[in-house]
């Protein structure tokens, strides 16, 4: 099965914004209710110096970002203990973080979503940020975290 063929276009921006979310509210420590706000009103499906950003799914984006904060300690852990030895969260890109947090949570408790979808969809977001390398990574530890988490 093609894991793709069920890919909402709406949920790959409520991902993606929710990796952007995650980022700026670790980076500016902006309040939830606040960070949520500015999204809906202002990034979702707006335009901004002539960029069009797609129209998201705002009740999964809100599940995304609520649930990754919510869950943020259970999440880390599980990254961190799939990490090569000597590496630690601290020496994550921060974006890459968020994209594996995000990911994280979905695979934990999104049950609705099937794990290829989930797995898939980060790697895309990680190519809209990273190279190749970087996506195969995502790849990797979002499957390894996959095993654990779910049947």
């Amino acid at each position: 099965m093609n894991p793709r063929k069920h890919a909402s276009p709406a949920r790959a921006a409520a991902r993606l914004a929710a990796v952007q979310a995650l980022y700026q509210y670790q980076m500016e420590k902006t309040g939830l209710a606040l960070l949520l706000d500015e999204f809906h009103q202002h990034r979702l499906g707006a335009e901004i110096e002539d960029v069009t950003y797609n129209e998201a799914d705002h009740v999964f984006f809100d599940d995304l970002v609520k649930g990754t904060i919510v869950r943020i300690e259970e999440i880390d852990a599980l990254i961190a203990g799939k990490l090569a030895e000597g590496w630690s969260l601290v020496r994550l890109d921060r974006t890459m973080l968020q994209i594996l947090r995000v990911g994280t949570y979905e695979l934990l408790a999104r049950a609705d979503v099937p794990k290829a979808t989930a797995i898939s969809e980060y790697v895309d977001v990680a190519h809209a940020f990273f190279d190749e390398r970087e996506a195969k990574f995502v790849n990797g530890l979002l499957d390894a975290i996959a095993r654990q988490v779910r049947d």
